[in-house]
């Protein structure tokens, strides 16, 4: 198993809660969930009993229909999985919940009971189809898990001091030099490629091959078509969720819905943009009306971007339709050669960062009243009651038109400016230009 930080939030929770809540970890399909559970399960107690629901029994799925006798249930649980369970040293872990609803609601009094802990594990598991039918139960704690983040990876490839030591030059506002700059883009444009779906890391570190790891992730791919299908028999999340990388290098406003939807709107879909977000499969960055620290209450949901949760996913999304010897992404990325009509990969990877961080993604487009130019931010932070601005180049870095104009126009607001980019650490006046790979520490 690849070393996750989310292993050191379980712990956070099994320390915190005592017993008192379930914690459920929502993630799309393949990002590691049941691994890392069940990896936990062996470390942590003396015994766990995992119960996968896509393939559970039916005499297993039929215990969940009556709770009156617990003493019964627990039984019938390490008679059906050949497990003794001790009390308070035990855990029960709900895989795949979201396929069996009848479980998620027995958390409220399985947890209430008290004698064992309770993890689930769910991917697009807060769709309305998959819950209207049942108690959500107030003792479920939820947590979110992403694909592998760069320190993640680097600690897959036997890495265990780069993202320390680039942490501590970020907290000093020091450059790391030329050349060694170029050896990190290096590493780092192979993230980009590879992604941080485990399955693909695995693959790379056994093959050292980029066609195979393109493979896995097209499986993975057609596995998020398979379940979109199955909440949207329309087609029309599956279409959306395709044209990402086309709608990402028009370079325009928002997601443009209507040329991608025949006679849709923005507007008249947010529901299924809803669905596509609780799959955790993609992040959407909405337009902030009015960008300060409560842009919460600002965004335009009929305004947004969309990027793919995984950069990886991404490269491979772009030239899904066609043979991997025309994909020319890998050799241009990792060779830094490149064009300026790839540079969205750039945008999707530092909004992957920044959602694995905690943040939530705004964006902002504006006039020049005057000479009527538009310039756009690429994301917005919110941070200590004021904003902070962030422009994404992948070339061209010695302007920041849109910078200069939005700190014209709301300099009174803005605690921090980044300009991130592929060269070394500098500063530009008030602008803090960061090298792409240190966006973690942002």
């Amino acid at each position: 198993m690849f070393r996750r930080k989310i292993y050191d939030r379980l712990l956070q929770w099994k320390e915190e809660s005592q017993g008192r809540t379930a914690l459920l970890i929502e993630g799309a399909r393949r990002v590691g969930k049941s691994t890392v559970v069940e990896e936990f399960g062996k470390r942590e107690y003396e015994s766990y009993i995992l119960i996968d629901f896509s393939t559970a029994s039916r005499t297993v799925k039929e215990l969940f229909q009556d709770l009156s006798d617990l003493n019964f249930f627990f039984l019938q649980l390490q008679l059906q999985y050949r497990v003794d369970l001790t009390e308070r040293r035990s855990l029960i872990i709900f895989d795949e919940v979201q396929l069996f609803p009848l479980a998620r609601q027995a958390v409220k009094a399985l947890v209430k009971d008290g004698r064992y802990d309770y993890i689930e594990t769910g991917s697009l598991i807060s769709i309305k189809k998959n819950i209207k039918d049942i108690l959500i139960p107030s003792e479920e704690r939820k947590i979110s898990m992403y694909p592998m983040d760069y320190e993640e990876f680097l600690w897959a490839l036997g890495d265990k001091t780069t993202a320390n030591l680039l942490r501590g030059l970020f907290e000093r506002r020091k450059s790391v030099g030329e050349s060694m700059n170029r050896k990190l883009m290096r590493d780092f444009r192979l993230y980009m490629l590879i992604g941080g779906m485990p399955q693909a890391v695995d693959e790379y570190l056994r093959t050292n091959n980029f066609k195979m790891v393109d493979a896995v992730k097209r499986d993975i791919l057609n596995l998020y078509e398979d379940d979109f299908r199955k909440i949207d028999a329309t087609g029309k999340i599956s279409l959306l969720f395709d044209s990402i990388p086309a709608e990402l290098n028009k370079n325009a406003s928002r997601y443009q819905v209507s040329s991608v939807l025949a006679n849709e709107r923005a507007d008249s879909i947010l529901e299924l943009i809803a669905e596509m977000k609780d799959s955790k499969t993609v992040i959407a960055a909405y337009h902030a009306n009015d960008p300060n620290a409560g842009m919460s209450s600002q965004k335009d949901l009929g305004r947004f971007k969309l990027f793919l949760a995984d950069t990886g996913l991404f490269t491979t999304l772009v030239f899904k339709d066609k043979d991997f010897t025309e994909n020319i992404i890998y050799e241009k990325l990792l060779n830094d050669r490149l064009s300026v009509n790839l540079g969205y990969l750039y945008e999707n990877v530092v909004a992957q960062m920044l959602t694995a961080n905690g943040y939530e993604l705004f964006y902002y487009t504006f006039q020049n009243e005057k000479t009527r130019r538009n310039y756009e931010i690429d994301f917005l932070l919110s941070k200590k009651n004021k904003i902070c601005p962030i422009e994404v180049k992948s070339s061209g870095y010695k302007t920041h038109a849109s910078l200069d104009k939005f700190s014209e126009k709301y300099s009174d607001r803005i605690l921090d400016k980044y300009l991130i980019y592929t060269k070394d650490l500098q500063k530009d006046k008030d602008i803090l230009m960061l090298p792409v790979y240190m966006v973690p520490f942002l």
